[in-house]
């Protein structure tokens, strides 16, 4: 393995919103030295956190934005790539998670596993992420680290291994022991800069020993020596670093760290255990597929010396050109080389290679697999792959929910006009969670997002940096239609108008499809319609999907299936089978019983306990389903299941009803049914605009 490469480390941070990742992430800044003033989130000191650059991340004290910078930690150099919680900005996650090797999963030591810390979680397994776990916030009143190592296991179904024990709690939360050292860490100086070791208290030596017991015992699965040594008495901490690695590396556990980042205690050690635990470029297995032999999966080997391979996973618009963020898997790129775009098929030249540190720009002249740096003024969308031009690979890209939630807006005047344009344009490309379309009906601009947070940044982001002035109407649902019965479909377009014709018959049907895609299904035989016709009876079905006959919204979980048809030698055109088939659809689809759908969400309120009966009923008086409780502590946490049409402004009655105590989590479930009388509600609202 190259020395350099066996050195880095590529780690996300993701966590539930609040739990204090970005707080932990400027502490990491300042013990690598990479920062020399520590600054909080919410900006009390005018400054604000380094990661949050964003003036819109500074006033509301969220991270909007993935973040990237690189620190050195003793011999090793870590990018770290700070995640926005909010799931309204849940492509940042995805995008960033696609090109870690690594991650910490930060979990409040009082909240413990919250809605979001399930999200987070889930993508992290979604991409395969060896994850460590950082329990935060142990000095606030009611932290519990070990009830919060428990939940872990249970409601995110890992294999925790609790790697350290706190020493007081609350505010008596002094330092850690270190179940591998054998040894109490205190954090003193200004900035908790300055550990001190000790000796473990005679008081806590027995609860101590049967912790370090679980510990060997559970990382002893991953390896024979440390059984064996463990039994003879010569266990030494490289044979549990090297346990517990294994184990992590291989998805069958999850180290956990204890600490508070506001008080400075304890994240050196968790730095340690990045180095410890969570692997460097060459031992995560990455492929792609090969454009040139017939999209044969390719293993990518983490070598300087073999072609250039990289993804695009992070835009952004700067004064003088788009900043390309890259993860490089393969190779090495250099500046003033010719890369080569496996999408659009162009090369291009390298001509500035940053390294990023939050906004902040340093001109480097090469990188090597395995690393993450930017590209700046080259043309590129994002989850492009670009190569050295020897081989031809694509790699896969994230996953990218759609947008549940839209809004018109109209500029006010011209100028306007062409600042909405221009705006559109950028967070269209950088953002692929939020779209934005002309309607050619009414001439208002649509703008589709993840919730009502992420449509207004980007409202606030075309007034504060593009001068926009516009209306803005009130956030509507993006419904969907499908259908619920099997319909079969003969359809004949015929038309002569003198000179040649158009005729073209298909005949099939239509049914709801299982998985809620939409499918176009060829089951033509004997060639009774050729098989030049048929990518336009596709196009004809795809063109259909666009809007239904209810609402006009567009349609999912339809499958439709062509098994016979006629064409005319003279008269057949793709033309003709394209409009056959859109006239079958239509004709089918209004006797298929269709059907009006809603996105649906998890609503997770946590509030004071004394709140709970009138929480719960406002949870009811929006077509709620509850599906769990859980009280804490003197808090309630209710679990819930609410369509989004009846969730809008919740947040002010929320604060309303608990006195500003109460905050909830919105995630989007699933498409479901709209009863019958919301369904007639919904069209005569369509019917009037």
């Amino acid at each position: 393995m190259n020395p350099v490469i066996s050195r880095m480390r590529n780690i996300g941070i993701s966590a539930h919103i609040d739990s204090g990742k970005t707080t932990l992430t400027e502490r990491i800044l300042f013990y690598c030295n990479k920062i020399h003033a520590i600054h909080e989130v919410k900006g009390k000191d005018g400054v604000g956190s380094t990661m949050d650059f964003m003036d819109l991340e500074k006033e509301r004290g969220i991270t909007i934005t993935s973040a990237s910078t690189r620190v050195e930690w003793k011999d090793t150099s870590i990018n770290i790539i700070d995640t926005p919680g909010h799931i309204d900005f849940t492509i940042e996650v995805e995008n960033a998670l696609r090109v870690l090797d690594g991650a910490i999963l930060v979990l409040c030591a009082v909240g413990g596993v919250q809605s979001q810390s399930i999200t987070v979680d889930r993508q992290l397994k979604r991409y395969n992420v060896p994850t460590i776990a950082f329990i935060n916030k142990c000095d606030r009143d009611g932290a519990n680290p070990i009830k919060v190592k428990d939940q872990i296991k249970e409601k995110l179904r890992r294999n925790p291994l609790l790697m350290q024990l706190p020493i007081g709690l609350e505010s008596k939360f002094e330092g850690v022991i270190d179940l591998v050292k054998m040894k109490v860490l205190y954090f003193e100086g200004y900035s908790g800069e300055i550990i001190r070791e000790e000796a473990i208290p005679s008081s806590m030596v027995e609860e101590v020993n049967k912790y370090r017991e679980k510990l060997i015992d559970g990382a002893s699965i991953f390896s024979e020596e440390l059984t064996e040594a463990f039994f003879e008495g010569t266990v030494t901490e490289e044979m549990i670093y090297a346990a517990v690695r294994r184990g992590t590396l291989l998805l069958q556990l999850t180290p956990v760290f204890i600490g508070t980042s506001l008080k400075n205690k304890a994240i050196q050690p968790l730095m340690d255990g990045i180095i410890h635990y969570l692997p460097d470029p060459g031992e995560v297995e990455n492929t792609a597929i090969d454009l040139d032999k017939n999209e044969e999966e390719i293993k990518l080997v983490c070598d300087p010396k073999l072609p250039a391979v990289a993804i695009a996973f992070k835009l952004e618009k700067q004064v003088y050109g788009q900043l390309t963020y890259i993860r490089i898997y393969q190779g090495t790129i250099k500046k003033g080389q010719d890369l080569y775009n496996s999408r659009t098929k162009n090369r291009f030249k390298v001509g500035r290679l940053i390294r990023m540190h939050a906004h902040n720009m340093e001109d480097i002249n090469y990188a090597v697999c395995g690393d993450i740096v930017a590209l700046y003024g080259i043309d590129c969308s994002l989850g492009d792959t670009v190569t050295h031009g020897d081989v031809n690979y694509s790699l896969f890209s994230p996953y990218i929910p759609e947008p549940i939630i839209s809004l018109a807006i109209k500029a006010k005047d011209k100028k306007s006009f062409d600042s909405i344009s221009r705006a559109l344009e950028r967070f269209t490309k950088e953002d692929p969670t939020f779209k934005a379309f002309i309607d050619t009906e009414t001439g208002q601009t649509i703008i589709r997002g993840m919730g009502e947070l992420h449509l207004d940044v980007y409202i606030e982001r075309m007034k504060r940096e593009y001068n926009a002035e516009f209306e803005t109407g009130l956030p509507e649902v993006s419904y969907r239609e499908t259908i619920t019965k099997a319909i079969p479909f003969d359809y004949t377009h015929k038309k002569q108008t003198g000179g040649r014709g158009q005729y073209a018959r298909v005949s099939g049907i239509i049914e709801p499809s299982e998985n809620g895609e939409c499918t176009f299904i060829d089951n033509i035989k004997g060639g009774v319609i050729p098989q030049v016709y048929i990518p336009s009876c596709e196009s004809g079905f795809k063109d259909c999907l666009y809007k239904g006959s209810l609402i006009e919204a567009p349609i999912v979980g339809v499958s439709m299936k062509v098994d016979d048809g006629k064409h005319h030698p003279v008269d057949s055109s793709r033309l003709a089978f394209e409009l056959a088939t859109i006239g079958a659809f239509r004709e089918a689809y209004k006797k298929a019983k269709p059907i009006i759908l809603e996105p649906v969400m998890n609503l997770t309120v946590e509030s004071p306990s004394e709140f709970r009966g009138t929480v719960l009923a406002s949870i009811n008086q929006r077509r709620g389903t509850i599906i769990n409780t859980h009280v804490d502590n003197g808090f309630t946490r209710i679990e819930s299941v609410v369509p989004l049409g009846e969730i809008f402004g919740y947040a002010t009655a929320l604060r309303s009803l608990t006195q500003g105590k109460a905050e909830f989590t919105l995630e989007f479930l699933k498409y479901e049914k709209v009863p019958a009388s919301i369904e007639e509600e919904i069209k005569s609202v369509k019917r009037e605009t």
